[in-house]
């Protein structure tokens, strides 16, 4: 697990290889909201990682009842 900070705060980040996928996690600390999204394992950690951030981002503003972007 590998903590990394976004402009919304610190995030909780997993990956896992899964055959010729990689499977990445996000985690909000303060809330325990996890998502997770699949991508190739050649398309490299850095588009899961942002992508991953984006989604947790949208979960986060969903639950909050404030209108994701």
């Amino acid at each position: 697990m590998v903590s990394v900070m976004s402009n919304d705060g610190e995030v909780l980040m997993e990956f896992h290889r899964i055959g010729s996928y990689m499977k990445a996690v996000a985690i909000d600390p303060v809330t325990g909201t996890e998502v997770s999204v699949v991508g190739p394992a050649t398309g490299g950690q850095e588009m899961l990682r942002r992508t991953a951030i984006n989604k947790l981002r949208y979960v986060l503003q969903k639950q909050a009842g404030t209108k994701p972007r």
